[in-house]
């Protein structure tokens, strides 16, 4: 019996090497996505853009290169740094409030694209809670309705784990963050609304702003 162990060889080799610069390629995208993710919460849309524009021409170059090799490009660390670009882009396009991309154009899979999907919408917690910091209710509760949404979309998606990455986890966890920014947006809301009571009954008794506030503690002590 004789084997073509020079050719058995050279293909292995071959798919060992492009698994290396996969793995390499693949920790490089993740990164560049946490860097865009950071610059679009703080509102650093001249940096958020182009790193999401070096982001896609990473995954496609991604993809491209491993395109010969199924194995490496439907395994776990291939999808996930296609998830965190998904994730990147949806985030960017929904706290802008714009289209968002499809999975087609994003060049990513089906369950790559609703894990970022989710994880987009998780983001929006962060967004929402730096957004109250500085009074801005309105766009908070807007931002709550989108991740409400996404949420009530992704419930209905009823796959085993193995054909959707496990999304129903993630869902799960998004579920847990959609109820307390509810519960955060909720008590900032009623804070607005007492202080804006406060307010119409100092001027309904004459009151300067601050005489209610004063009038607390001397009852108190007494």
């Amino acid at each position: 019996m004789s084997i073509e162990t020079t050719t058995l060889i050279s293909e292995l080799e071959a798919i060992h090497a492009t698994r290396e610069i996969a793995l390499k390629s693949a920790r490089e995208l993740i990164r560049q996505c946490a860097n865009t993710i950071r610059a679009v919460h703080r509102h650093e849309w001249a940096v958020a853009e182009p790193l999401l524009a070096e982001t896609a021409a990473a995954a496609q170059s991604l993809r491209e290169r491993l395109q010969p090799y199924p194995a490496l490009l439907y395994a776990g660390y291939t999808q996930d740094a296609f998830k965190e670009y998904a994730e990147a882009a949806l985030t960017l396009a929904l706290v802008r409030g714009e289209a968002l991309p499809s999975h087609q154009a994003l060049g990513v899979e089906a369950a790559a694209y609703l894990n970022g999907l989710a994880e987009a919408a998780s983001e929006l917690r962060r967004y929402i809670l730096d957004g109250l910091r500085h009074g801005k209710v309105d766009s908070g509760e807007h931002l709550l309705d989108q991740m409400d949404e996404i949420y009530s979309f992704l419930v209905t998606v009823d796959f085993p784990d193995a054909v959707t990455s496990g999304l129903r986890r993630t869902t799960d966890a998004l579920r847990a963050v959609l109820e307390r920014t509810r519960g955060d947006l909720t008590s900032a809301v009623r804070q607005e609304q007492l202080v804006a009571a406060l307010a119409r009954f100092e001027q309904h008794m004459g009151l300067p702003p601050a005489a209610i506030q004063e009038s607390t503690p001397d009852e108190t002590d007494s």
